[in-house]
């Protein structure tokens, strides 16, 4: 997306003074292996927690991942399972293959307005993951899966209480996210959305129907490039 044409609608984030950022395969690229590490162990929690064998574990765990949002979600509504031991194993992995990203941290610095994180993941692993990049220290928050007490995206309710928190008018912020129908609710609320997907030919730990190929009207804008996308949003320096 190049050109006059693209220049005039990227106008449209000059109203944005809170930039509002997804966590996993969003801040870092799906072709990590943090995701992978994260789902491993939820399969191990599902196998411990049920004595299912790892194939009908998985095939569970994906159910409750398509049908709540997340595992955790599906988990808590059909067996009421504690949330807190869970978020614990599951996000207990190795972040040393994640390199720092100081390009990203410059171009979300140069951001005019607030900057926040909107994960399904756990506090902790906000953190962790955000620190391991070199990014955490930009966010004025984490809003995380405790703090949506425990309703993931895309349910309308976990923005609106994310907005409340947070006092974000989504008529004057922008939400990057690489789930497309994680978008459908802050299109809705008014926000721009942003649709941030993996560079051509990479590898992508993503489940098939977590992808899409297309652009649907929810979607404002799409990047395969999400430093680059954010540099050409910063205002000119004097």
């Amino acid at each position: 997306m190049t050109g006059p044409h693209i220049a005039h609608d990227l106008a449209a984030f000059r109203r944005v003074d809170a930039w509002v950022f997804d966590l996993d395969n969003t801040l870092y690229p799906p072709d990590s292996n943090l995701w992978p590490l994260i789902d491993a162990r939820i399969t191990a929690f599902m196998i411990d927690l049920f004595g299912l064998d790892a194939i009908a574990a998985r095939a569970l765990q994906k159910h409750y991942y398509r049908a709540y949002g997340t595992t955790l979600a599906g988990l808590i509504r059909e067996h009421g399972v504690e949330p807190t031991e869970f978020l614990r194993f599951v996000h207990d992995i190795d972040r040393s293959s994640l390199q720092p990203n100081p390009a990203l941290a410059q171009a979300i610095e140069a951001l005019p307005g607030r900057k926040l994180v909107l994960t399904n993941g756990s506090h902790a692993h906000a953190l962790a993951t955000a620190k391991q990049l070199g990014i955490g220290h930009l966010f004025e928050d984490f809003f995380a899966i405790e703090q949506a007490d425990y309703l993931p995206k895309p349910a309308l309710s976990t923005y609106q209480r994310f907005f409340e928190r947070h006092a974000v008018d989504p008529a004057r912020a922008a939400m990057f996210e690489d789930m497309v129908h994680n978008l459908e609710a802050p299109h809705a609320s008014g926000m721009l959305t942003v649709l941030v997907r993996p560079k051509p030919g990479a590898l992508d730990h993503r489940e098939d129907w977590e992808k899409t190929s297309g652009k649907p009207p929810h979607v404002d804008f799409v990047t395969d490039d999400l430093t680059g996308f954010l540099n050409r949003l910063a205002p000119p320096q004097p």
